[in-house]
């Protein structure tokens, strides 16, 4: 599937001047895509590397036709060079990203529109840390080295520049400052203070400012053919996060499951039924660690909305119209008295899940909490 510029949702402020810089011949050598999760930063850097690697582009995009962009529908260009963190396996003594990049290809593929948490799921990462390691400014500098495989440009997108240690960014600053003839690099940054401040100065940043709620909900009703209704909500609810968009279309099931959960546990605490509250954590026992803690997150998220929703100032709160409907009744019992004190106890739970503690005393013990902290 060919992914260039006209598949970027919105942005046309960063495209055109992307653009602009082409063709005024004021293109910089290293470009530093920032701005907030879920913004596009990637699928716009994605765009622009076909862009630049195609040989017959138009003013507004890459001609989608010529050798260059027929490689590029796989992501498989041989002047293309992917750089993004990875963790070592146990079998691996030479960890470099070329080690994951059938995964790499295949998420982009599937949805540019990705963050970590994602990644690290098709990675299989489980709880282990990604980073670069020093053999992959090694290999970068070794794919540079040779020419262009199809006489053009080459380019090097990297992902995350801030997961570099101080060793990694000092071994490829060199490269970054004064890269081979006709080389670009484009970073991605999600968090670009936490990049290496000698790599700051020599990168041009690019700003991707949040899409809009419109914007948002227009590509799901587009591309995804949800109601407009569904589309306006998880697009409010979302914050300017496209990303979260589709999780939270992907995980209507889990959520919904969360949400009854949550139900029970609010109302089995209110009225002391122990018997209740055994069978509810004996339910959530099931869900798995991982589960669990994503369980915990949507209870954290839903009891900060139910505080929220005390001030009655609809545009501070996200949340679908079951949840909505709910709080009309549940809010009141969320207040100064308790709040921080049941957010504290969801944190030290999560804590506890992390750690591997048996599941059944973590959440049985936090629902006796809550028979107190309701009543204050």
């Amino acid at each position: 599937m060919t992914f260039g510029f006209q598949q970027v949702i919105a942005q046309q402020g960063v495209k055109e001047h992307l653009l602009q810089m082409v063709r005024e011949n004021q293109l910089p050598h290293a470009l530093m895509f920032c701005g907030p999760q879920g913004a596009g930063k990637l699928p716009l850097a994605l765009g622009f590397a076909r862009y630049l690697l195609c040989t017959e582009p138009s003013c507004i995009d890459a001609c989608g036709q010529c050798t260059g962009c027929r490689m590029l529908d796989n992501w498989a260009h041989p002047d293309l060079h992917f750089s993004f963190p990875i963790y070592k396996a146990k079998s691996s003594d030479h960890p470099v990203s070329d080690n994951f990049l059938e995964a790499w290809r295949k998420q982009l593929l599937e949805n540019p529109y990705f963050d970590t948490e994602m990644w690290l799921n098709d990675i299989k990462a489980e709880n282990q840390q990604i980073t670069f390691y020093v053999q992959e400014s090694d290999a970068l500098q070794r794919k540079l080295a040779l020419k262009s495989s199809q006489g053009g440009r080459k380019v090097v997108l990297m992902w995350l520049p801030e997961k570099m240690s101080q060793e990694v960014a000092n071994k490829l600053l060199k490269l970054i400052e004064e890269p081979p003839l006709h080389t670009y690099f484009l970073l991605i940054s999600e968090e670009p203070e936490m990049v290496l401040g000698t790599i700051q100065s020599r990168v041009q940043r690019i700003n991707v400012p949040s899409l809009t709620e419109k914007e948002i909900a227009n590509a799901l009703m587009t591309l995804h053919a949800v109601p407009e209704e569904l589309a306006l909500n998880i697009a409010h609810i979302s914050r300017g996060n496209y990303t979260e968009a589709l999780k939270r279309l992907e995980a209507g099931n889990e959520q919904q499951q969360f949400f009854s959960l949550f139900i029970q546990l609010m109302r089995s605490s209110y009225i002391r039924d122990l018997k209740d509250l055994q069978a509810w954590t004996q339910s959530v026992k099931e869900l798995g660690r991982e589960r669990q803690k994503r369980m915990i997150d949507y209870f954290q998220r839903l009891l900060r909305e139910n505080f929220i929703y005390n001030f009655h100032n609809v545009e501070m709160n996200y949340m679908t119209k079951e949840e909505q409907q709910f709080s009309t009744r549940f809010a009141p019992y969320i207040n100064e008295k308790n709040v921080i004190g049941i957010m504290e106890e969801l944190s030290d739970a999560g804590r506890d899940i992390e750690q591997n503690v048996n599941a059944q005393m973590v959440f049985f013990d936090f629902a006796l909490k809550m028979i107190i902290l309701l009543k204050k």
